[in-house]
């Protein structure tokens, strides 16, 4: 990463900041600095200081601390020249799946307030993700068909993108489904594809792009591109200034990832109470 270039701040993929853990998150930013925690108790100190600072990503199910300025965590960031948000909204808060998520029409009221401090509906991005498939009985189920709701609430909100993908069951999230009841199912490929080609339909009929995050193979479905869910050359349009940011692939991230370079401050030690049962991050459920 370029030194000279403001750094993309990431809060956070591993854990969901915003939901669990604002005071630690309006801590580190009123300090101005993040201390990461590495194996082997090696640390790094990540700059916070706004002038250092290009975006600040948020990621989280749930907005409410930042919407309500608890621990004044919406005054810190609005000290940053930009913020840019992942909302994720599944249709399975409440349930075995995603047992501490708030409900979906918590979610989705949250939606409106957001956009008004994201200023501008680029830089709010709703992630239906994952899209998981399971057995009660002999009866499949899934979260697809909560999906035109999203796309309604999203394309009435003047947003243009949705994100999404099929949930990767890790051995760990393997072993926790089973354990908790979960009988999981994990469709074939060709089954993915035709449950995106449904996908795509509807988000066409709302008028909104859909993108799949790091599942390059949904990208052959018509109306759907690859998602750079941290996309430098995006960030540095909306910016005020159209300041200058790195545009190389994040290392970091998966192959099939089409991010750009960014720093996240999460930690995987801040294991997330949401409990989903699907999560890669969460080994202490």
């Amino acid at each position: 990463m370029d030194s000279e270039l403001k750094v993309v701040i990431s809060a956070s993929r591993r854990s969901d900041l915003v939901a669990h853990f604002p005071q630690w998150l309006a801590e580190a930013l009123s300090r101005q600095k993040a201390i990461l925690i590495f194996p082997r108790r090696k640390k790094r100190e990540i700059s916070l200081e706004p002038e250092k600072v290009h975006t600040l990503v948020l990621w989280s199910k749930d907005f409410h601390h930042l919407l309500t300025n608890k621990y004044n965590l919406l005054d810190l960031c609005r000290k940053y020249d930009q913020l840019y948000f992942h909302f994720t909204i599944t249709g399975l808060g409440g349930t075995l799946i995603e047992k501490h998520v708030i409900r979906p029409e918590e979610a989705l009221a949250q939606i409106k307030p957001l956009l008004e401090i994201a200023g501008s509906p680029l830089r709010l991005s709703l992630r239906f993700d994952p899209i998981v498939y399971w057995w009660e009985d002999r009866t499949l189920k899934s979260n697809l068909d909560f999906f035109p709701r999203i796309a309604r609430a999203a394309s009435a909100s003047g947003l243009r993108q949705i994100r999404f993908s099929f949930a990767q069951w890790y051995r760990k999230a393997r072993l926790r489904a089973a354990r908790l009841g979960l009988n999981y199912f994990d469709p074939p490929p060709e089954e993915k594809i035709e449950a995106a080609q449904k996908l795509s339909r509807i988000a066409s009929a709302f008028d909104l792009e859909l993108l799949a995050c790091a599942q390059a193979f949904l990208t052959n479905v018509a109306g759907i591109k690859p998602s750079a869910c941290i996309d430098g050359n995006l960030l540095q349009k909306l910016h005020p200034r159209q300041a200058p940011v790195s545009l190389a692939k994040d290392k970091t991230q998966r192959p099939e990832c089409h991010c750009t370079e960014s720093i996240d401050i999460g930690s995987y030690t801040q294991s997330c109470p949401h409990s989903c049962l699907y999560c890669y991050a969460n080994s202490r459920l």
